[in-house]
């Protein structure tokens, strides 16, 4: 079992990411830090919609210097509200290519920056809602279910795509189903958090996909945009809830986890190959 506290966060060792099939492996011990709950296939890029604007003049843009990081190490109280935590999305993402301005409204002042990339993987993130040439994402910082706006211009060069998939996890039923469009292509019973550390709940995102090296628990973890609300660190890692696997099929239909989701080994397969930025509704 991986150490946990409720107080000091630390930066985390390595270990082997797995982003989207162009992202580089890092060696070495991150993903046990990040899903403390413990102690195939590369997920692919979205298809693009449309390709990244060009780069505009400074006038367009806003200083990043000193705004606060929206990542999973992140905790800024001044980020949006989710406004429909329980809500499906059109299954738009958007993949930020170099770190952006994220605003409390369309056109307000700028309060976090979003990076580029998420622990080693390209940042993708799903759209809540759009205005203008504006889109309010889902952030992966604490507190949970933060989201704000970021502008989707020339200013900024973010790809467009479309991902068909959505990921349902019923915390109560202990039950996690795989959807593409309206069609199920997978359930399973899955072990979740505890009463002492349950399972969040909100509409989250695959943040990232990481390959194990060094605990045995789980060959792929797959972090969320989202945090236990009993830990604030796993290990001396931000305490990031997500979806791995679990050798002892006896945890499947309990509550017995931290705060992540354990799944098969069919389901981790499964989930192990949807893009980054697929929705996770948690409820």
């Amino acid at each position: 079992m991986t150490a946990r506290t409720r107080s000091a966060r630390t930066a985390p060792a390595q270990r082997r990411v797995l982003g989207c099939a162009r992202s580089s492996l890092l060696a070495g011990g991150l993903a046990a830090l990040l899903a403390g709950c413990g102690g195939g296939a590369l997920p692919p890029a979205p298809a693009a919609e449309s390709a990244a604007p060009a780069p505009v003049g400074q006038a367009d843009r806003v200083d990043l210097t000193g705004l606060p990081a929206a990542s999973t190490f992140g905790d800024i109280g001044s980020a949006v509200a989710d406004p429909a935590p329980d809500a499906a999305t059109d299954g738009v993402v958007l993949r930020v290519e170099r770190d952006v301005a994220v605003h409390g409204t369309p056109g307000g002042p700028a309060f976090a920056r979003l990076p580029a990339m998420q622990l080693g993987n390209p940042t993708w993130v799903p759209v809540i809602a759009r205005h203008a040439d504006w889109a309010q994402v889902l952030l992966p910082s604490r507190p949970n279910s933060s989201s704000g706006w970021i502008r989707v211009g020339p200013a900024n060069p973010i790809t467009q795509a479309r991902t068909p998939y959505h990921v349902d996890v019923d915390v109560d039923a202990k039950r996690l189903v795989v959807r593409e469009g309206e069609r199920e292509i997978g359930a399973w019973t899955v072990g979740v958090g505890s009463p002492d550390s349950p399972t969040p709940r909100g509409r989250t995102y695959l943040m990232a996909a990481i390959e194990e090296t060094v605990t045995d628990f789980s060959p792929i973890i797959l972090p969320l945009g989202t945090h236990s609300e009993t830990f604030n660190s796993y290990g001396g890692g931000p305490g990031t809830v997500a979806l791995h696997g679990w050798p002892d099929p006896a945890v499947f239909g309990e509550e017995a986890s931290d705060g992540c989701v354990r799944v098969p080994p069919d389901a981790l397969r499964l989930l192990s190959t949807l893009p980054l930025g697929t929705l996770v509704l948690l409820h």
